[in-house]
Order: C-alpha cells, then structure tokens, then sequence
C-alpha cells in the first residue's frame, strides 16, 4: 500500500503499543493499557472487516463449565488446577461485567441446563454419583451447591428425565457486548485499523519491526491476542478449532428459557429472539475442525439439523435461517497462555473455547505482564 503522510503520521508513528486482535481479549488488554497510561499511544490490528475468530461469533454463554465438563477436566487437571479455572472463569465474567454493566450486553442469570441422551446414560448416572462431591469442590468459590436436578420442564425428547442445573449460569449478547467493547476503545483513543494481517514481526533495538499485508511499520511493544490463530504467528501451542452454528428463523412461542448443554459441552443452544441458536458438534471430525477456514460441513451441519428435529424442537416446525463459523483456540491444556515471548512481544492467547468468561480477564493479564 501506497501510504501517504498524513497517514503514516497519525496512525503509524510513535506507537507504544501495537496489539494483534481486535476480540474480547485484544479490546479489554487496550483498554487495561490506556488506563494504566494514558497518554500511550495504541493501535489494533484486526485481520476481519470484524473480529474474526470467535468474540463475534459465538453463542454468549455467559459459563464456567457444565458438570460432565468438569467431571472431564479432573482426568487431565489436579482437583486445585479445575478449581482456579472455574474461579479464573467466574472472576473473568465478574470483569466483563464490571466493564460494560448488565443493561448494556444484556446479561440475564437464567441457569444453564445439562441434557443427556439416552445413549449417555452411563455418563448422566456418573453426573449423579459425583455431583455432591464436586459442589462442595466448588463450593468455595460460590459459597452455595451449584448444581442440581431437575425434571424435563421444556419436553425435550430421546433424553434423559432429568437435567443438571447451574443456577449461576448465565447469557449475554454477544453482538451488543462486541460493540460496546469497540467503542469504548474508540471512545478512549486508542485506534483500530481492520483488514490487516500481521505477516511477520522481528525485535531491533527500538522495539518490534512489524510486517502486515499491507504497510511496515515500529511498535515498542507488541501484543499478540489472536486466540485461534494464534499458530499462524509461530505460537504452537494453540490449534485451532472451528465451532459451527446455526440459527432458526423466529419460532412463535418459543417455550426454550436459558443456557442448554448435550454431549459433555460439544453441543449447545439458547433462545435468542425467539429462534433457537444451536452450536457444536466438532467431536464428529475433530481433524477437519482443526482449521482456520470459516467454512461450514455437511456432517455437523446435518447433524444439528437433525438434534433439532428429534430432540430440542421435536414438535415444532422450524426453518434454518443463518449458518456461520467461529474459530476457538485450544491445547493440551485448559489454562490460557499469558506470558513474554521475548524482550518486547508479549501473548494472551488459547481461550479453550471459554472466551467471553476469560477474555476479559486474559486481557487484563496480559496488560499487567507489560
């Protein structure tokens, strides 16, 4: 690109802090930075016409993990390590929270449900046995039994009677959150330029020599805070994992009130404006779902549809209206990286899928390492 003066002058000069991602994490880590020194001068470089990995694309569950989701993270996490994640994940909503208000991201604590089908019986009954002992795990950071049983008021079919109750969980608008985020960084200063890729970054003595698609340009300091595609600036320990949606048209009388979790947390669907937003499915082809690419496939796809026709809305008509993609960054572990790569490029990436719950949180942390 062919810049002129003007614009190498005020959006390319004397940057204090560049950071790569415009999300949840790349926003509250700006924000967090203009507060702490106000006169920096930070810019954001965002890869989409908007976020493009999951801040805007996932389904605003505002969660900390279902039961059988826990249960699993104690096969490859001490009992000390699940209870700081669900704490990390709870202070990480409290922020958000604190950050925009309630009103604004439209927040309502309407509980989260745990669904089992009938060919996870095995599974449901090991959700039984093993609830007391994980709400007094838990109970510290409630201070109260978070899950419960309860019968199947919303006449879903082919599952168990019963679902597991989260009292605490909750949901939000994502869109309305993503945008409330954007402008309260514009609204502070710090500046975001979209449509930018980071190709290649290299330290010298001044600070980071940045290399994008479309201009070079020096930054002090560089953030990097692309989650999902984190891999593709060389951070290895994060693969990509692609979450697919759908969404119905508006359904009248639409019965479905909360946060719906299937099949360990792979599946998961709310009502939002009286259409039913369903997501998931990647464990049917975990390899093809490791991928940047925002496209959308027959098997998932085909399989939501058909979890819809058979269990959530069995005897309600219903037409798809919208399908889309978000990308996820996960690992071997839970725990998001936070840390230094080098004298002055630092990281805040692999969210696990729990963004909109850490986001918040890995943005501010990842402030706090500069």
């Amino acid at each position: 690109m062919n810049l002129s003066y003007w614009e190498i002058k005020t959006w390319l000069s004397n940057i204090d802090y560049t950071i790569v991602g415009s999300g949840i994490v790349g926003l509250n880590c700006a924000l967090q930075l203009k507060e702490k020194f106000p006169k920096a001068n930070i810019l954001i470089l965002e890869k989409g016409t908007l976020p493009q990995g999951a801040s805007t694309k996932n389904a605003g569950f505002s969660c900390f993990g279902s039961l059988s989701e826990i249960l699993d993270d104690l096969n490859t996490h001490t009992e000390q390590e699940v209870i700081e994640l669900v704490k990390k994940r709870v202070h990480g909503l409290q922020l958000l929270r604190n950050t925009l208000g309630d009103k604004i991201i439209d927040y309502q604590q309407l509980g989260g449900y745990e669904l089992f089908t009938k060919q996870d019986s095995d599974l449901f009954q090991e959700c039984l046995s093993k609830k007391e002992d994980i709400n007094n795990l838990l109970k510290p950071v409630f201070n109260a039994a978070v899950f419960s049983l309860k019968e199947n008021i919303f006449r879903f079919k082919n599952i168990e009677e019963n679902y597991i109750f989260n009292q605490f969980e909750g949901q939000i608008d994502t869109g309305k959150m993503m945008d409330a985020l954007l402008q309260k960084a514009l609204s502070k200063g710090i500046k975001i330029l979209n449509n930018v890729s980071v190709t290649n970054f290299s330290e010298d003595a001044n600070g980071v020599k940045i290399e994008t698609n479309s201009f070079s340009f020096s930054s002090s300091k560089l953030l990097i805070a692309t989650n999902g595609f984190a891999s593709q600036l060389n951070i290895l320990e994060v693969k990509p994992a692609r979450a697919q949606v759908l969404i119905t048209k508006p359904i009248k009388n639409l019965h479905i009130k909360g946060t719906f979790h299937l099949d360990k947390g792979y599946y998961y669907f709310r009502n939002i404006d009286d259409r039913v937003l369903f997501g998931g499915g990647r464990n049917l082809d975990f390899k093809t779902e490791e991928t940047t690419e925002l496209h959308q496939t027959a098997i998932i796809q085909n399989k939501l549809e058909e979890l819809l026709k058979s269990t959530i809305l069995p005897e309600t008509p219903f037409e798809i209206d919208h399908r889309w993609s978000g990308i996820m960054g996960v690992g071997t572990q839970k725990k998001a990286i936070v840390k230094q790569l080098s004298t002055n490029v630092f990281c805040g990436v692999r969210l696990g899928g729990m963004g909109i719950a850490i986001g918040s949180l890995v943005g501010k942390e990842l402030a706090d390492l500069v």
